[in-house]
Order: structure tokens, then sequence, then C-alpha cells
């Protein structure tokens, strides 16, 4: 089953018309007096708060991602998806319980869907079912890379300036800054320089002057928490450029997610953000990053 080529385009939700701007912002400043406080709590208590936290956010990533999925046209199992992705964020919480444990989640995974995907009398729309419900729940859950983050990055130096964090918490505490910093660099520089657009059958909005911002925000960031992270600061030239196209393109996969759908936004649950969704989008591109350079780099 395709998706109809009929359905409406959404218009994008940052407004590049520069209309109603003052209220963007004043929406998107309470929310985040909304969201900061609850992350900041849980990055301090660490543990399995934060394994907690991202099992939350990848069952309401994922209901919201199947639900986009329908109203794009493509058949799923939403429930099974669900299940398969929060069953990737608990595996990747008890890392080394089994050799290869991951590769066998998923393979079981894939199987039952299969299996369930049988129900459908049209092989067509099965295989489609099939397809759709493995894509819907391993891309929420890729969220769970911020756990494997945590669980990945080796001990922070005695003489780290951050030392007084533990290598989950700083290294996730990388994470998420250098993540709000693209986003907000991109806007405000987008905002005010913004002339040359790309990808604009995905996203209207995106400039070439937002991504140079977002990047350079998220290069300086990158290089000082690298740097408070007992890591050499240089590294950030290389992280947070890694860092920036992550998260931009998380972004414009979420948004052509959206446009497929013909919905503005993910879902209503946060005010000035939508749904879930739109808040980690770029989350889930830039953790899976993150952890590649801690593994690659920081423990070669």
């Amino acid at each position: 089953m395709r998706p109809s080529s009929s359905l409406p385009v959404a218009p994008d939700a940052s407004g590049a018309d520069g209309t109603g701007a003052a209220s963007v912002l004043r929406e998107r400043a309470v929310s985040a007096s909304l969201l900061v406080p609850p992350l900041v709590v849980l990055l301090l208590l660490g543990g399995p708060w934060i394994a907690l936290l991202v099992a939350v956010l990848t069952g309401l990533a994922a209901i919201e991602t199947f639900r986009l999925l329908r109203a794009a046209g493509y058949p799923s199992l939403p429930a099974l998806g669900t299940v398969l992705a929060l069953a990737v964020v608990a595996e990747a919480a008890v890392p080394g319980l089994i050799l290869g444990s991951g590769l066998v989640l998923g393979s079981i995974g894939l199987i039952l869907v299969g299996i369930g995907a049988f129900a459908a009398t049209d092989p067509r729309v099965g295989l489609a079912t099939w397809m759709t419900t493995v894509f819907g729940a391993f891309y929420a859950s890729l969220l769970g890379f911020v756990v494997r983050l945590g669980a990945a990055a080796p001990p922070l130096p005695a003489d780290a300036p951050l030392a007084q964090l533990d290598a989950q918490r700083g290294w996730i505490l990388l994470l998420v800054l250098t993540v709000w910093a693209y986003d907000t660099g991109a806007y405000l520089v987008g905002r005010r320089f913004g002339r040359r657009r790309f990808l604009e059958h995905i996203s209207p909005s995106k400039t070439y002057a937002g991504l140079a911002g977002g990047t350079l925000a998220t290069v300086v960031t990158a290089a000082l928490l690298l740097e408070g992270l007992g890591q050499p600061w240089v590294g950030g030239l290389l992280l947070g450029v890694l860092v920036a196209v992550a998260a931009q393109a998380g972004d414009l996969a979420e948004s052509m997610l959206k446009r497929a759908a013909g919905a503005k936004d993910s879902g209503t649950l946060i005010p000035g953000h939508g749904g879930i969704l739109d808040r980690v989008d770029s989350f889930l591109f830039a953790a899976p990053v993150v952890t590649l350079y801690v593994v690659a780099v920081v423990r070669a």
C-alpha cells in the first residue's frame, strides 16, 4: 500500500515569513520552563531515572510516529511496534546481559512483526505493515542511544572541571546542550539573516544562514563541554559539526514524516512545541552520533 499523493502539505512550524515570531518565542519560553526543571532533576539523579525518562519519551514518540504513518497511508501494528521500541530501550539499559543481545532482540522483533502482518488478507498490505511497523519501532527506539551513551562513556579524569558529574551525566549533558545550541543558533541566525533556503520540499524555513549559525553554536558548545569533561577542546571542531549535521537531519526526517501525513505537528502534548516527537527528533539522530564519537575517539 502506498500513500496517497493528494495529501495536504502542512505549513512549516517555524514561521519563515516572520509572522507571529514573538508569539512563537513566548510559547517556546513557556514550554522550556515546564520541560527544563524535570530534565535537570533527572540528570542530577542519573542512573535508572534517566533510563526511565528515555523509556517514557520513546513510548510517546512511538505512538506519535505510528499515528503519523497511519495518516500518511501506511498500515502498521502500533501496539506491537511500540512494545518493540520499548524493548530496545530496555536492552540498552542493561548492556552486556547477553552477548549480541541487540542483534538478537532486533531479529526477534523482526520475526514477531512479520508474523503479526500475516493477518492482512492482501499480501501487499501485509508486507507494507511489516516494513512500516519495523521502521516505526526502530526509528523511535533511536532515543535509546541516550542510555547507550551513558553506558559507553569512560570515567571522567579526576582533574576535569566537571569531575563532580559521573561519565553518564556528563556526556548526556553534552548531548543535550549541543543539540539545544544547534536549535537555538539555527533559529536565531536563520530568522535574522536567512535568505537562501534548502530542501524546501521538506521544510520551507530551513536556510543556509541558519545551518551555519547553528553549526557554529554547536561547535563552540561542544568545545567548551569537552574541555569540561577532561577531553581536548579541539575535538569540538569534529564533534560539533557531526552533532549539527545529525540534529538538522533528525529534524528534517521528522518534517518529511509530518509532510507525508499532512500534519503540522506530531501531536499537541506540549504547548508551543507540538508533540514529544517534535522535541526529540534531533536527538534521535544526534544520540547515536555522540555515542559513536565516544566509542571511536574517546575510548580509542
